[in-house]
């Protein structure tokens, strides 16, 4: 279920948010230290979300993770609502930055890519954060400007290049998800992945004899696709068959989002050849 941003109060949430933005640690208040501190409780939040998922976290939660009543929390962080724009925008923070581009704009936006992928699968709660409204905080700016200093200059039209940057994020964003479900689905069923392929396959064979007949064309596709990935999940090792897939299309989909970005450099509306897509 998604979790929508920005429903706290609005001028509380960004104050938290973007409070000494530039060296990312809080403004210093004058009197005692206190036991207790926004970086503190967000770090609370983001191992809660990280060990047990959205669905665990609560003020309480948190609370209890730092031996504190919820209600000791509120003066820091108003409510559940701000904590969660908080943790977001915390977690964004490990991204990088900088990216070499003096090769060009492909492998920079490839390696970015592979970091996204890598980072929804270290923090997945993050997927459940709709980006209908963001957060708007400044590592969430700071991760768009990266893909924008990428992407700015290698020849598309401005808008073209907000669209390419729309497309990109949410194929990593969706292909990220494809994968933590793989990896969710089984401890919280019970059912491990061959053994419910297995159910299901004996089923299919079962109420649904002609299956090849009624659906040629797919059946043809798997029987040499489903070949093919397997031979290629064995020569991955650990990694399960389904995640294995999922990492594959990743890899594919990217090349082909990139390669239609490479084209639209190349060969505008009318034709006209523009400078090479490698050109950082």
């Amino acid at each position: 279920m998604a979790v929508f941003a920005g429903q706290g109060d609005a001028r509380r949430s960004m104050s938290l948010l973007w409070r000494s933005a530039e060296s990312g640690e809080p403004v210093p208040k004058p009197g005692p230290k206190p036991g207790l501190d926004v970086d503190t409780i967000v770090a609370a939040g983001v191992a809660v979300a990280d060990e047990q998922g959205m669905a665990a976290l609560s003020m309480r939660a948190v609370g209890t993770r730092l031996g504190r009543t919820a209600m000791a929390l509120y003066t820091y962080v108003p409510s559940k609502s701000e904590l969660v724009d908080l943790m977001h925008d915390r977690v964004l923070a490990e991204l990088p930055t900088e990216y070499d581009t003096s090769v060009g704009w492909r492998p920079a936006i490839t390696a970015w890519a592979a970091d996204s992928w890598a980072f929804y699968l270290r923090h997945p709660w993050v997927l459940q954060v709709s980006q209908a409204r963001p957060v708007l905080g400044p590592n969430e700016y700071a991760r768009l400007e990266t893909v924008v200093r990428i992407l700015g200059g290698i020849g598309l039209e401005p808008l073209h290049v907000r669209r390419v940057i729309a497309v990109l994020f949410q194929f990593v964003r969706g292909m990220a998800l494809v994968a933590t479900e793989h990896r969710q689905a089984a401890p919280e069923t019970g059912v491990p992945d061959e053994e419910w392929w297995a159910q299901r396959s004996a089923l299919m064979a079962e109420f649904a004899p002609d299956f090849t007949e009624r659906f040629p064309a797919l059946a043809a596709l798997e029987s040499t696709a489903s070949l093919a990935a397997m031979t290629e999940s064995e020569a991955g090792g650990a990694a399960s068959h389904m995640e294995q897939e999922a990492r594959e299309a990743f890899r594919v989909g990217l090349d082909l989002i990139l390669d239609g970005a490479e084209a639209a450099v190349r060969t505008d509306s009318d034709g006209t050849l523009h400078a090479s897509a490698g050109t950082p």
